[in-house]
């Protein structure tokens, strides 16, 4: 038998107008709580921008533009003597301070308006926390000049951590702000411990194929190829550097990331026994991460086709997040009927 499903992770649109018109018209709390959920919104199309731009500053070797002084720029940033670098980073750091400030305010104004017990009150700290643990990675990357043409293991570690928090705090932010948007309620996790396991590892071999993506990224920037034969002769060398090997090992495991995706589209779609939107979202947004990651290769990574290929890497990353927490979590005072 069928099990009944609660609201899914992105509801329909006539669960959203109906729950509009018999809540939000009634009910004070409520229209307050759908106010803070669209700014939790903007605040993760704020911070999706700022990652963005954050890859626009590695791409162009901007890292370094501010010295290695940190929040402070070392140089100037406005008039006919500042450099291009210099401006890209220092805007990437107000842009990162804005976002900071977004962040402390979405806490405080959900904070006001939910009640104990909501999950979006404790993701929207969890947010807060890792945004700060953002500022402490960037800042190492730059005291510790693992930033313009440094090539050392440190800067990749680094950047590892540095990014995989990123995503850490993109999925939040997107659960912080689905929970509002649905009203914010508490969740429970589903009995199915092999389905909440295999979910579990789904999303950690995405954040591993984000690592990857990440490193080789980074290795486009720092060895960059002028054909596409001497980039797979560089990659298949003897003494090829150890970042470029990661770059070799990137397409195998994007492969078993994207299996898993295609697992959740077929898991929701079985649930809700129809196509949904996400499922449709989801298979558009692979296969267009697919195109944009041959596409990038073939013309030896662009910078604007690299930052393209993060965009969609990010909107996948968040539909996921959302999809799989609709599978694993529950309404708590609902339950699931079977």
């Amino acid at each position: 038998m069928n099990e009944m499903r609660g609201k899914g992770a992105i509801p329909d649109s006539t669960d959203w107008t109906f729950w509009q018109k018999t809540v939000l018209l009634s009910n004070p709390r409520a229209r307050e709580i759908s106010h803070v959920a669209r700014f939790a919104w903007i605040t993760l199309y704020w911070n999706v921008a700022v990652v963005l731009w954050g890859a626009y500053v590695r791409a162009t070797g901007s890292g370094a533009g501010c010295g290695n002084r940190w929040p402070l720029c070392d140089g100037d940033v406005v008039g006919a003597s500042a450099k291009g670098q210099t401006i890209i980073e220092f805007m990437h750091r107000i842009t990162s301070v804005i976002s900071l400030l977004m962040v402390i305010g979405l806490v405080v104004w959900c904070w006001r308006v939910t009640t104990r017990g909501d999950w979006a009150r404790y993701s929207t700290v969890l947010a807060a926390a890792l945004l700060a643990n953002e500022a402490v990675l960037g800042a190492a990357l730059v005291l510790l000049k693992h930033v313009g043409n440094d090539q050392s293991a440190g800067r990749i570690l680094f950047l590892c951590l540095h990014f995989g928090n990123t995503l850490l705090l993109l999925a939040t932010l997107s659960l912080t702000a689905n929970w509002l948007s649905n009203g914010s309620r508490s969740f429970t996790l589903i009995g199915k411990w092999r389905q909440v396991s295999s979910i579990g590892l789904g999303l950690l071999a995405t954040m591993v194929t984000g690592l990857t993506g990440a490193a080789t990224a980074l290795a486009d920037t720092l060895f960059p190829s002028t054909s596409l034969a001497s980039s797979v002769a560089q990659d298949f060398r003897s003494s090829t550097p150890a970042l470029l090997r990661v770059r070799l090992r990137h397409p195998a495991i994007a492969t078993i990331a994207a299996c898993y995706v295609v697992w959740v589209i077929v898991k929701s779609s079985s649930e809700r026994n129809r196509f949904s939107r996400s499922a449709i979202a989801l298979i558009t947004l692979l296969f267009l991460q697919v195109l944009i990651g041959m596409t990038n290769v073939l013309v030896l990574a662009p910078v604007w086709i690299q930052i393209a290929h993060l965009f969609v890497a990010d909107a996948l990353w968040i539909l996921l997040v959302l999809t799989s927490a609709d599978l694993v979590l529950e309404t708590a005072k609902e339950g699931r009927k079977t």
